[in-house]
């Protein structure tokens, strides 16, 4: 008696029979229980052809029952804009109006053109892509690369914007729990009852882990599945638990910081519109406790890809768990106990097992005996030596292992089962060195590099009491190594009824690879056979790495989860070295595929590059500001006038700035507060100028160098008390200086009693520049004397400014007298204002970036980033009086003294005039000697930085050139496209020379 499906058996399984769900497959309507799977859905209905495989378009089915499936690969959409490729069909839960469809096949999915690839097969063996398309070189571009970018892939990738929204969370907890079966939850469950923070997190939807198909465990006396869900239910409940299921782990990096994505709505069929898709969980955890299992490895024979080949432990959970067997006649190959347990499991369940063959000459096992009083047939010291059918496995060839007649029984299904693999990826990632157990032929943890402990199947623990006890003991001991106090938990669980399973199998069995066109494959999902793996090391790959990259094994979306042992014992063989010695490849995130919406998450449209807004950005708008983006900031690049354009407004900005004033909104600047007993020493080691004999209330223009003596940023200091300066950056490098303050503050100079903040978004900053500025600012002033006596130019004084208290900074970045008013971003729009409305009456304007640019270059004032280009030194820019001479030590003194740096023939600074007197240079136009030399000419230098100047009457330049300081008033060449430009080389300062308009 069967419901919802061919296949569905009555009493069997966890799920509801009432609760039936409507979903599609290739245009054709299904049923199947609401807790389904797709794949398990499809078993459901006797449908086991669900795609073809990549390189030779063959038939594939379902292979597994997890997130390890290489080959139940399917697109599943919700409607014409929701459509995702590749989705696991073990993975993904059906819901009412599911639509999925096969992938990688033309013009259907049961006859495929693709197929040829098959036949064709021995001419695509394994490095053909390397060897074929070196010749012609030139037919690359033009035939190959299209070509191969057309086959490339499986599923299409969606043409159209995803509609869905992402989330992303921070957390931090004293233990993580990676993996829901029953050590994971015996763990967090220990570590939550000694008081600690845990989040606990699986990727299935039900925890339970290997619980989804074991049926003999009782775990406190009840069955394990269902302690598992009171386990769950139980820590859900406590507010110091995180319980996160259908969250995947996929990445751990450094510091125990570890990647979730939780799948929150990908299984429901109308989901609430407010809900993510999925959710990015970034967490800091003091410990980690990987309880991740173990994953089932495949039989290596030939056509062991055939639809209706799958996974032991598959079976048992498609049969235990949904109540679905996978046919009516299912064959067992096998070299470990478990698949035993799962032809037992069938057999009772009604399924005829026409019979158990075992690569073991003698297996000790008492569930052979079980099989065989159920009357199955037990086959020692046999093999499968191929799979007969095509579209589906029909039967099964089998014979004793060395040699004799073959035996060619029906079959429907076949299981298998060659061990089990720990899942150590998550190790791995957190870079940790496995080691080889010669007595179980696996690889198991070695030490552990960060705050981690691995417990249960991946750990090599088999045994389900030792796995809990294990467990038990981790979470109790990992609660009290991040809470000293912590309580003990004193957590006792009962287990009985589980056996430990023994026996394994690596590499290619009898018959896997014999005759041409006899296929055994390693990995399904890049059709990778086990004669690939011999011919790569044939042709001389003898590093495992190189064997993974000629054959493309373990480099599927499965990331070799289940054939990297297989490919590694084949190579270990071929290469008559044990396994050790060949080695293991490098597991790299992510663990399991994550879709980009999940990294990305919010970080899309508008946001995609966050927007910064100072906090005069409204008022600017209201001027007229045309803004442009500098970095993440919005910044005003100019305030056009009716019937101006944009080279009017900024010559008339230029004007009003040198002959009366002009108002700049400078909150972008870089701010670091630099606080502590140390903070003068500090900064003399990390700027060029020395700061330990810099007085209070005074500034200091600083140079700030990498090791090797190139400029890194530069900016003012001011010196605010004894041991707190307050320093300016660039706009772009507030952060980078920080990290590099930062950096050698942890690393170098660790002695030193300092301390670093960022108060960027801390300070608005509002410079007024020109002849008026003082009168303009006075009034605002309270407690500080603003004459020239009393406060020169390069001073600092804390003050009050509309009544606000202020940063006051008498400098210049236009060469004009100078103030740059700063004070808590929140009144900053106030005093903006206030300024405004007493300065306009008086002739004052609003300037904006570009005309800041055109002042500071008729100065000679350098942007780094635009007048440095990462090799430039202090002398090269003509700052060496910027360098102290006194100076012992500071970052880049040993760079600077390098031969190189001093030598002749380096590109220094200078300034350009252009001999038409009109024509103003393109950024970046390159500088030559001789117009008239062949191509490609010899370069001399570079324009950096090229404007009208107004104020000059004529175009300015500042250009890195050869040997520039001694080519004063010599005349040199910028090729263009139409003409060459004649250019007159010549100092930096274009205007005020003497530099008296400082002082107004």
């Amino acid at each position: 008696m069967t419901t919802a499906g061919v296949n569905r058996i009555t009493g069997k399984g966890r799920l509801t029979p009432a609760n039936k769900v409507r979903f599609i497959f290739d245009g054709k309507s299904y049923s199947g229980l609401e807790g389904d799977t797709l794949a398990a859905a499809l078993i459901a209905n006797d449908v086991h052809l669900v795609g073809r495989s990549f390189k030779y378009h063959r038939p594939r089915g379902i292979l597994s029952a997890g997130p390890e499936e290489p080959s139940a690969l399917v697109g599943v959409r919700r409607d014409a804009a929701r459509h995702t490729p590749n989705v696991r069909a073990t993975v993904q839960e059906i819901h009412d109006g599911l639509e999925a469809v096969s992938q990688n096949r033309w013009p259907s999915l049961t006859v495929d053109i693709g197929a040829v690839n098959d036949i064709a097969s021995p001419l695509f063996s394994a490095g053909f892509y390397y060897k074929t398309f070196m010749w012609p070189k030139a037919a690359w571009k033009h035939i190959y690369e299209p070509f191969i970018r057309q086959a490339a892939g499986l599923g299409k990738a969606p043409a159209e914007a995803d509609p869905d929204h992402y989330a992303s969370r921070f957390a931090h907890c004293d233990v993580l729990v990676i993996g829901g079966g029953a050590a994971g939850l015996s763990a967090a469950l220990a570590a939550a009852e000694s008081g600690a923070r845990v989040i606990v997190c699986d990727e299935r939807a039900a925890f339970g882990g290997a619980l989804h198909f074991e049926e003999e465990s009782r775990i406190d006396g009840m069955p394990g599945y269902e302690w598992a869900q009171q386990t769950a239910a139980r820590l859900s409940a406590m507010d110091n638990v995180r319980v996160l299921p259908r969250t995947t782990a996929f990445g751990y990096y450094a510091q125990n910081f570890v990647g979730l994505v939780e799948r929150v709505t990908d299984h429901l069929a109308a989901p609430n519109p407010d809900l993510p898709r999925e959710r990015l969980w970034q967490v800091r955890a003091k410990r980690v406790i990987i309880a991740a299992g173990a994953i089932e490895r495949h039989m290596l024979f030939p056509n062991n890809d055939r639809p209706g080949i799958m996974l032991a432990s598959a079976a048992r959970t498609y049969l235990n768990h949904h109540g679905v067997a996978i046919g009516r006649k299912v064959g067992v190959y096998t070299a470990n106990d478990s698949a035993y347990a799962a032809a037992i499991d069938l057999r009772k369940a009604g399924v005829e097992i026409p019979a158990i063959v075992d690569m073991r000459d003698d297996p000790d096992s008492g569930l052979l005996e079980e099989a065989k009083a159920l009357g199955i047939r037990v086959l020692t010291g046999h093999a499968v030596t191929g799979a007969g059918g095509k579209l589906r496995v029909a039967s099964m060839s089998v014979q004793r292992k060395d040699g004799g007649p073959a035996e060619v029984i029906p079959v429907d299904a076949l299981i298998m089962s060659a061990g089990w693999t720990p899942s150590v990826h998550m190790y791995s990632q957190s870079r940790g060195k496995v080691v080889w157990d010669e007595e179980s032929g696996r690889f198991l943890p070695g030490e552990y590099p960060q705050d981690a402990v691995s417990v249960g199947a991946c750990n090599g623990t088999d045994d389900l009491p030792e796995a809990v006890a294990e467990a038990i003991a981790a979470g109790e001991k990992a609660a009290k190594a991040v809470r000293p106090r912590a309580k003990n938990a004193n957590l006792k669980v009962k287990v009985s009824g589980a056996g430990q399973w023994s026996g394994s199998a690596l590499g290619a069995g009898p018959g896997a690879e014999q005759g041409k066109m006899v296929k055994a494959f390693v990995d399904y999902q890049n059709d990778v056979t086990a004669k690939d793996i011999r011919l790569a090391v044939q042709e001389g790959m003898h590093s495992i790495e190189h064997v993974k990259r000629f054959t493309t094994n373990g480099m599927a979306t499965d990331q070799g989860k289940l054939s990297n042992l297989h490919g590694l014992a084949i190579a270990a063989e071929t290469l008559g070295k044990p396994i050790p010695q060949v080695g293991l490849t490098t597991f790299r995130p992510p663990y399991t595929p994550t879709t980009f919406g999940a990294i990305v998450n919010h970080a899309r449209g508008k946001l995609f590059d966050p927007v910064r807004k100072t906090p005069m950005h409204e008022a600017e708008e209201a001027a007229g500001a045309v803004f442009e983006d500098v970095g993440q900031w919005k910044r005003a690049w100019y305030y056009p006038r009716s019937g101006e354009d944009m080279h009017a407004a900024v010559n008339r900005e230029c004007r009003t700035v040198r002959e009366v004033a002009g108002m700049f909104d400078a909150s972008t600047l870089g701010k670091i507060e630099v606080v502590g007993p140390d903070a003068a020493k500090f900064l003399d080691l990390m700027y060029t100028n020395p700061f330990m004999k810099l007085g209070v209330g005074r500034l200091r223009y600083g140079i700030m160098c990498r090791e090797d003596g190139f400029i890194y940023d530069d900016g003012v200091v001011a010196r605010i008390a004894e041991d707190r300066f307050h320093v300016t950056t660039t706009t772009g490098g507030a952060p980078r200086v920080l990290h590099h303050m930062e950096d050698y503050l942890q690393t170098e100079f660790p002695d030193l009693k300092v301390w670093l903040t960022s108060i960027t978004e801390q300070w608005a900053v509002i410079a007024v520049q020109g002849p008026k500025a003082r009168e303009i600012v006075e009034p605002f002033v309270e407690g500080v004397d603003l004459s020239n006596e009393a406060f020169p130019h390069m001073s600092f004084a804390e003050a009050r400014v509309c009544g606000i208290p202020a940063r006051l900074f008498r400098m210049s970045f236009t060469g004009e007298a100078g103030y740059e008013i700063n004070v808590p971003a929140d009144y900053g729009p106030v005093v903006w204002n206030a300024i405004h409305e007493r300065g306009t009456p008086m002739g004052m304007c609003l300037y904006g970036t570009e005309t800041m640019h055109v002042l500071r270059a008729e100065k000679g004032y350098i942007i780094v980033g635009q007048d440095t280009d990462g090799t430039v030194t202090p002398h090269d820019a003509g700052l060496s009086w910027a360098v102290g001479k006194k100076k012992a030590d500071f970052v880049g003194i040993r760079g600077l003294k390098r031969p190189d740096l001093v030598a002749e023939g380096r590109r220094q600074l200078v300034g350009l005039t252009v001999k038409d007197g009109k024509t103003v240079l393109e950024e970046g136009a390159q500088i030559v000697a001789d117009p008239n030399q062949p191509v490609p000419m010899k370069i001399i230098g570079w324009v950096s930085s090229s404007y009208w100047s107004e104020n000059c009457g004529q175009p300015i330049a500042l250009a890195l050139v050869e040997n520039g300081f001694r080519r004063m008033g010599e005349t040199l060449y910028v090729p263009m496209p139409d003409r060459v430009i004649e250019v007159e080389v010549r100092d930096t300062v274009f205007f005020d020379k003497e530099g008296g308009r400082l002082n107004g």
